[in-house]
């Protein structure tokens, strides 16, 4: 069974494995997995906290956002697949960068139509949020996140360059209602 779950600390042992795989890749370099190992808990409840806090708490140029894990198996004992992240609004960084859903899958577990579940998950709960239209982007480079984008309707409206990196940023609409 794939589900979505809040951030829950029974999911430790897997996340931690992925979160080493990510950082073979280079990628979520500013976690450090000592750290986590030890205040685990801590974390998760940073997570949830940041992710349901109201606007006026949030840090300059933040919006509100949901967070959410994908899982494989059951409650009990299931395994940290990916993250799936839901801004419920979009500032002048996030219009032309990130939009409105964002999504990382283990690396392990790529190219085995994760990706492809999550994004149609995450368009579930933007329009639960009142998104009828989703902005989705991805780099360039990155051809699978492409095609999952694809593969869920996103109509390609633009590339563009972000200063400071090499690749452009490819934009997609997606009509969710």
């Amino acid at each position: 069974m794939l589900f979505l779950t809040e951030p829950q600390t029974q999911y430790k042992e897997s996340f931690l494995e992925a979160l080493q795989e990510f950082q073979q890749e280079g990628v979520f370099l500013q976690y450090n997995r000592n750290y986590l190992m030890s205040n685990f808990d801590s974390f998760v409840e940073q997570m949830r906290k940041t992710a349901f806090a109201p606007h006026s708490s949030l840090p300059p140029n933040y919006v509100p956002y949901t967070s959410y894990w994908l899982i494989e198996g059951d409650e009990q004992s299931g395994v940290y697949v990916g993250t799936l992240t839901v801004r419920h609004e979009l500032n002048a960084f996030l219009l032309k960068v990130a939009g409105h859903i964002g999504y990382q899958i283990r690396p392990s577990w790529r190219r085995k139509g994760y990706g492809r579940q999550i994004l149609q998950l995450g368009l579930r709960k933007a329009l639960a949020l009142g998104i009828t239209r989703a902005l989705v982007t991805c780099d360039e480079t990155n051809i699978g996140s492409k095609k999952v984008i694809e593969y869920n309707g996103g109509q390609f409206e633009n590339a563009v360059y972000i200063e400071g990196s090499p690749v452009k940023k490819l934009r997609y609409w997606i009509d969710i209602a």
